[in-house]
């Protein structure tokens, strides 16, 4: 019997080629999203936490990809990834973000719902920065019974996480995340710079203030040395 030929290897793409073509605010907020998620979950070695990065579902088939703004997986190992394969991971994503736009709002409405309820994924929240289409701007969907229903909101807006033990909050344009047991809001990566740059800042103050002591002790070593050799 005649041995079959190897078959070629699957290649599954890191990128399609195209530029992500949104603004500035969509990007910064992506940014401050994932930065905000990485710090509050940096202690964790079994949280990851990606954005823009392809996910593929189905082994052996390049086209079942999907490519969350935001997402964040408990039970794998945090690090570095060209791509998330789910059948080598073996965890779903239990939370997606997506920060949507006129131009994404088929797909993030639509295909993008779909399969990440077909995927598991736990809850689903889209952020319309601009307000362009989505009213209220700040939607989330909690999977139950294998289909998305609507988080109710808060008075103000915002959305709890289940998975999480956050609340998603818009400020202004902004979406920010708040921690439910403290209130307290996770930092931006500006905020994280700001912060770095006062510790160092406090650090070099405290440093020359040293330096000013010691160099006051040694003149008034040598001063009471010409004293005594006075005396």
């Amino acid at each position: 019997m005649r041995a079959m030929p190897p078959q070629p290897a699957v290649l599954y793409p890191e990128s399609d080629g195209k530029p992500m073509g949104e603004t500035d605010f969509h990007r910064k907020e992506i940014i401050d999203l994932l930065v905000a998620l990485e710090e509050r979950y940096s202690a964790h070695p079994d949280v990851y936490v990606a954005g823009d990065l392809f996910l593929y579902y189905k082994q052996g088939d390049p086209r079942s990809v999907v490519c969350p703004d935001v997402f964040l997986v408990f039970g794998v190992p945090r690090g570095n990834r060209r791509i998330y394969k789910l059948w080598e991971e073996g965890r779903v994503p239990s939370l997606v973000i997506e920060v949507t736009s006129l131009s994404t709002r088929e797909e993030d409405l639509g295909l993008k719902k779909e399969r990440y309820a077909r995927l598991g994924v736990k809850e689903y929240f889209l952020h319309d920065p601009f307000a362009e289409y989505l009213a209220p701007s700040l939607q989330g969907f909690r999977l139950l019974g294998g289909r998305y229903r609507p988080i109710a909101p808060a008075a103000d807006g915002s959305l709890p996480s289940a998975v999480t033990g956050l609340v998603l909050r818009t400020e202004g344009e902004a979406l920010r995340l708040f921690d439910t047991a403290t209130g307290e809001r996770l930092q931006t990566i500006e905020e994280i710079r700001d912060a770095r740059r006062q510790a160092v800042a406090h650090v070099k103050e405290a440093e020359a203030r040293a330096a000013a002591a010691e160099a006051e002790l040694a003149r008034l070593r040598r001063e009471l040395g010409r004293r005594d050799e006075r005396g």
